[in-house]
Order: structure tokens, then C-alpha cells, then sequence
């Protein structure tokens, strides 16, 4: 049988799987290992998801995925999140439009803190949007203000989903994450801006606190929010600056995000025995979940390697379909926000990963590069209708007077924000490989 038959035959077998309800990392395993044997018989066939299951023990910076975890959600569970949007309900209500774009600055932090797009999701809907909706926000703006800032997760260091992508491409997690800085930073000012000069011309999407409510809060009073806010902010400052200059390694780094977030909430006197087994449960569950997915996506991997898929298919795009390799990077990126109508970030990615990867590499694109481009991309098809992983998490978690089209037409301005940001990252590759220059460089 043609290994191009192979291929396909996978990929299908794998889909199908999917769309039956299986989960993804038993999709991908099974779908790997079975072909593999299929293959090369018992023996080869078994090696390859054995030698994946060691690759993946011996890989020193998924031990940073516990750590990242965890205090994301020590900070979440011990309030520490809530102190930070009312240092923003405070000081940015006298402005126009002002709380959504501090609910962005929030969305911004909180992905500092915790790496997943679900966690700045559940936050934003469950102190964000009640708020805004009270003091009279345009239910459709706010909508959208939440699931676009909650994407900023993926992208924002330390995120989860580059920790992936860094183990199934073979790339250092630092640059990585130095690569998501500026890209992200960047998303978020696009978005500030956007809701700054839509609110300026429609006040009424976005109105300014009453002037009573303002003065109600006193100087000291403001002060005092403003140092509590800030403490997200000082503990990631805590775990990143030794890192960047080079003071400590990057496990090590995540180990001291960890005991800082949890010295926090102790000093704070919010890290009771509830909070600390919730903390501890949810990241058992979540790291479990990415490991197992991690090692399904080497095993696949490894079979493509073996099969020659990605030279394969590399020879059909520039040589007979005479493709330019840029034209081949674009239509990748539309592969993605295709499968984001039905797939979540980690499913898309672990599909995909053994054949564009290294299909990317030998197109002379750099992965680190691309690893951003993806995640950028991942973002919008969280948001792309019908099927966008983020519309029915908002659905999930939105009050009742919010219906689905809301939420739909929520979406569009930002999606619109984003596709530009993507551009610009694409024309402008040195936005996203400067900052692991300068660092790695030192």
C-alpha cells in the first residue's frame, strides 16, 4: 500500500474516532500504535510508543507544567483574581469604556497566572461580566471583550498550550514563551485600543461610573486596592526576572511562580485546606490530561517519521503543485481555523503537529516563529463560528438575557483584531524572534 494511502487512511481513522466521542489522546494513541504494529509487527510496533513514554519522562522542562498549574490556580481559587479586577473597577471607571478595557488589562494578568484560556474564560464571566452588565455595558461589547481577552491565555508566557507545542516540535519552552510576549502584548493593545475608539464614539456601549461612586472611593482606599491588584503582577515579576537574566533555569523558575503564588495566599490568609486539595486536584487532572496527550502526539509522530509522510507530501506542494512556500504556510493557517470550529487547541495541534512541523522546517521557516502563528491562530478559531470552542464555554457561562447570537455577533470586531494581528506577525516576523534573541543571546 502507498505510505500516501497510509497516511490519509490514519487521519481518517483518527477523525472518525473523534467525532464518536472519543477522547483525544486515546484517538491518537490508538490510531498510532495499532499502525505501527500494522507496520512493523509486535515488536517495532510496541518500541514506538514505549520509546515515546521514555522521550516524554526524560523531557527536564515538562516540569514545568505542574508548577504553571498550580499557581494559576492558587491564585484563582484564593480570590487573589478578584482583588485585581477591583483595582481595575476602580481606577478605570472614570473613563469611557473604561472597565472593559480593565477587564482586558485582567484577562492580560490572568493569563500571566495560569496559561489556559478556560481560567481567564471563567473569571471574566464570573466577576467580570455581572459587573458590567450592572452598570449598564452593551451586553454584545462585553461579550466579546471576555472571550477575546480569555484567548490571550494561550499566547501570554506561561502558557500551556506552548508547552505542548515546544514538546511535539523539539524547541526550548523559554523562547517560546519570550517569542508569546510581545505578540500578546500586542493583541491586547489592539483590543484597547478598538474598545477605547468605539466607546469614544458610542458612549453609550461603554459608559463612565457615576461621579457620586467614583468620589466615594477614597485616595488611601484607591492606593490600597492598587498595591492588592498588583500582587499578580509582582509574583510573576518574582518568577520571570531571574529567569531572563539567567539566574535561575526555567523549572526553576516555575518552582519559585509556585511558592511565591502560595506564600501569597497563606500571608493573605486565604489558602485554607479546601482551597489548597481544590488546587492540588485541578492540577493532577490538568497535567495528567497534557501529558497523555503529549505522549499520544510523539507515538503519532513517530509514525509519520517512520512512513516519510511529511518529505511526501512536501514534494507535492513545491514540486508538482508548484506551490510558494508562503502559500503553503497561509493555507496551513486556514487548516486551523477550519478545525477550530470543532476542535480545541491541543486536539488541533496533536493532529497536525507530525505532518506541519517539520513540513515547516523544511520550508525554511522557523519554528519558534511559527509556534506563534499558531497559537495566534488557534485564537481566532476559538472564536470562529459555528462551532468555536470559546462561544459555547461563554454560552456555558453567560446569563440568561445573553443568547447565542449574541455571543456570535460578539465576536466578529475582535476576530477582525485578531486576523490583523496575525498579519502583522506574519509580515513582521522579528515581533515575536526578538525578544528570545536578546535574552538567549546574553
Amino acid at each position: 500500500m502507498p505510505y500516501e494511502l497510509i497516511a490519509i487512511l490514519m487521519f481518517s481513522t483518527m477523525m472518525v474516532m473523534l467525532f464518536t466521542g472519543q477522547r483525544v489522546f486515546g484517538a491518537i494513541g490508538f490510531v498510532a500504535v495499532i499502525s505501527a504494529v500494522l507496520l512493523w509487527g509486535d515488536r517495532g510496533g510496541y518500541d514506538i510508543g514505549f520509546s515515546a513514554a521514555i522521550k516524554l519522562m526524560r523531557w527536564y522542562p515538562l516540569l514545568t507544567l505542574p508548577m504553571f498549574i498550580f499557581m494559576g490556580y492558587v491564585m484563582s481559587e484564593s480570590k487573589i483574581a478578584d482583588d485585581l479586577y477591583k483595582m481595575f473597577h476602580v481606577w478605570f471607571g472614570g473613563i469611557s469604556g473604561g472597565l472593559a478595557i480593565g477587564t482586558i488589562g485582567l484577562m492580560v494578568l490572568i493569563s500571566a497566572m495560569n496559561g489556559l484560556s478556560v481560567a481567564g474564560m471563567a473569571i471574566g464571566a464570573t466577576i467580570a461580566l455581572p459587573e458590567l452588565l450592572k452598570r449598564g455595558y452593551n451586553k454584545i461589547m462585553v461579550t466579546g471583550v471576555i472571550q477575546a481577552g480569555s484567548s490571550l491565555g494561550i499566547l501570554v508566557p506561561p502558557s500551556v498550550v506552548l508547552v505542548l507545542y515546544a514538546m511535539i516540535a523539539r524547541q526550548p519552552v523559554g523562547q517560546l514563551w519570550l517569542a508569546g510576549v510581545l505578540p500578546g502584548l500586542m493583541m491586547a493593545t489592539l483590543f484597547i485600543i478598538y474598545i477605547a475608539v468605539r466607546c469614544r464614539l458610542n458612549p453609550e456601549l461603554g459608559p463612565v461610573l457615576p461621579k457620586e461612586e467614583r468620589d466615594a472611593v477614597t485616595l488611601r482606599e484607591k492606593l490600597a486596592l492598587l498595591r492588592a491588584g498588583l500582587l499578580p503582577l509582582v509574583i510573576f515579576a518574582v518568577m520571570m526576572v531571574p529567569f531572563v537574566n539567567g539566574w535561575t533555569s526555567l523549572v526553576e523558575s516555575s518552582a519559585v511562580g509556585a511558592i511565591a503564588a502560595f506564600l501569597a495566599a497563606v500571608l493573605k490568609g486565604r489558602m485554607t485546606r479546601a482551597v489548597f486539595e481544590t488546587c492540588l486536584r485541578q492540577t493532577l487532572g490538568v497535567t495528567c490530561m497534557f501529558m497523555w496527550i503529549i505522549l499520544a502526539a510523539l507515538a503519532f509522530g513517530a509514525v509519520f517519521d517512520g512512513l516519510g509522510a511529511v518529505k511526501a507530501i512536501e514534494t507535492l506542494f513545491t514540486e508538482r503543485l508548484g506551490l510558494n512556500p508562503w502559500v503553503i504556510l497561509i493555507l496551513m493557517q486556514l487548516s486551523f481555523l477550519v478545525m477550530g470550529t470543532f476542535l480545541d487547541d491541543t486536539a488541533m495541534l496533536v493532529i497536525v503537529a507530525p505532518l506541519y512541523v517539520p513540513l515547516v522546517g523544511e520550508l525554511g521557516f522557523n519554528l519558534i516563529w511559527y509556534g506563534v502563528l499558531y497559537t495566534i491562530t488557534c485564537q481566532i478559531a476559538y472564536m470562529t463560528p459555528p462551532f468555536g470552542y470559546n462561544l459555547f464555554l461563554m454560552r456555558a457561562m453567560a446569563p440568561p438575557e445573553i443568547g447565542l447570537r449574541d455571543i456570535y455577533r460578539s465576536i466578529i470586531p475582535f476576530v477582525g483584531v485578531m486576523v490583523v494581528a496575525l498579519a502583522i506577525v506574519m509580515a513582521f516576523p522579528q515581533i515575536a524572534l526578538w525578544l528570545p534573541e536578546v535574552v538567549y543571546s546574553r
